[in-house]
């Protein structure tokens, strides 16, 4: 299928060829959710942690004697129903990251460059790249196009200045193309690539 490819200035730069099977494959809803999933654990840190009996301060000791005092046989200060004692199963430091196979990651990549053309929220970009890294001139220039809320992905490596100018806009996220991956492009509303992303996402996913 053929896509029509605009410049910053909203002006048309011909058109391109995107692949079917990258860009219009059927969109699995369950392999979006689960690499959403498979991602969002990847990145958790996991240093909970809570002291266990042998970890809390206190004395080895027996607190009293077995038998004869009328209370309840006790070993250990540190027993988890005393105060100060330790817990029992709590959190221990982990991690929560989780196998899930390439080709469902490979699958769930078309499924979200699929869903994003589908619903009319991908846009195909000559190039990212501006003369100076100002904030103000990239926010004039979205504004113009009407992207409040987006994810441009560029090439193998994102221009300077245009990297720089959006570093402080909220809600506009700027990727390499190696760095596209599934939740940045859920999150966004509207999906940015330039031709290098193009090529390389086409190459990465066939």
């Amino acid at each position: 299928m053929r896509s029509k490819v605009i410049g910053l200035d909203n002006k048309a730069a011909g058109d391109i060829e995107l692949a079917d099977e990258v860009f219009a494959a059927n969109v699995r809803r369950d392999l979006l959710a689960r690499m959403v999933n498979y991602q969002l654990a990847k990145r958790r840190a996991g240093t909970h942690k809570t002291k266990g009996m042998n970890e809390v301060q206190g004395t080895t000791a027996k607190p009293w004697r077995q038998k004869g005092s009328g209370r309840a046989r006790a070993g250990s200060v540190r027993a988890p129903h005393w105060r100060g004692g330790g817990t029992v199963f709590g959190p221990v430091l982990r991690s929560h990251a989780h196998k899930l196979p390439k080709r469902v990651r490979r699958l769930a990549m078309k499924s979200a460059l699929s869903s994003k053309r589908a619903d009319g929220k991908l846009v195909i970009l000559k190039d990212a790249s501006l003369e100076d890294g100002k904030t103000k001139t990239l926010r004039g220039i979205l504004d113009k196009l009407g992207w409040s809320n987006a994810l441009i992905v560029g090439g193998p490596e994102i221009d300077p200045n245009f990297e720089r100018a959006a570093r402080n806009i909220p809600n506009i996220d700027v990727l390499p193309s190696v760095g596209a991956n599934v939740y940045d492009i859920l999150r966004r509303d509207v999906l940015v690539l330039t031709r290098e992303a193009v090529e390389a996402l086409e190459a990465r996913l066939k």
